[in-house]
């Protein structure tokens, strides 16, 4: 039987402090490009343009009804057969960032139509032009009560993380196997991943929660 080597938890431990590092970056990469990104396709998606709404919301489908597996594994391994040649972390951060980018459209949408609709014909007869009233009446109403949902998706992107091993990205999933790999001992590799992606789930959880209740206090 094994037992939990503290010892050798020493000495892999700088090892596998530096991937988190990758780990953590390309969680915060992928969530500030999904954010932004989110907000726009929400947007376009809420169009009466339906040149523009029919093929958002296809896209947006498509994207959240396929696995991110697979979604990485095509922008690196198929998309260089046309011609679209990224680098294992570029992939990855794109591929996480276009994938939560439908899941938080899909929030921002719930909190624009949550917009009284006084205030969409208030904008509108004043004339405002689109931007304008977007940026100084709609989106600081729609954004304020959906703000702990995106927090979540921010838990979920860093949980993903280890999908991109996948794609030979060596986070901090990859680095436990590579030293699982060499030493024969995977107990203590994986055990450390596992304690890695719990507190600091419970950190940003406690920090959603934090924001959640000084949104209810704000109101």
């Amino acid at each position: 039987m094994n037992f939990f080597d503290w010892q050798f938890a020493r000495e892999i431990l700088p090892r596998l402090l530096d991937a988190s590092l990758t780990t953590i970056g390309i969680a915060l990469a992928g969530f500030a490009i999904a954010v932004v990104l989110g907000l726009f396709l929400a947007i376009a998606r809420r169009s009466r343009q339906r040149w523009l709404s029919w093929p958002i919301t296809g896209l947006i489908e498509f994207i959240r009804s396929t696995p991110l597996l697979i979604q990485v594994y095509f922008l690196f391994y198929v998309f260089p057969n046309y011609g679209l040649n990224l680098s294992a972390m570029q992939a990855g951060i794109i591929g996480i960032a276009l994938h939560y980018a439908c899941y938080t459209a899909e929030v921002y949408r719930a909190g624009l139509d949550a917009v009284p609709r006084s205030q969409w014909e208030a904008v509108t007869a004043l004339n405002m032009k689109p931007w304008t009233a977007y940026r100084d009446v709609i989106l600081p109403q729609a954004l304020r009560p959906v703000l702990p949902a995106l927090g979540n998706y921010l838990i979920s992107i860093l949980k993903d993380t280890p999908v991109l091993s996948a794609i030979t990205v060596v986070e901090i999933m990859q680095r436990a196997k590579n030293i699982g790999s060499e030493s024969f001992r995977y107990l203590e590799p994986i055990t450390m991943v596992g304690v890695f992606f719990l507190i600091l789930s419970l950190g940003l959880a406690w920090c959603v929660r934090r924001l959640e209740n000084r949104m209810e206090l704000a109101r």
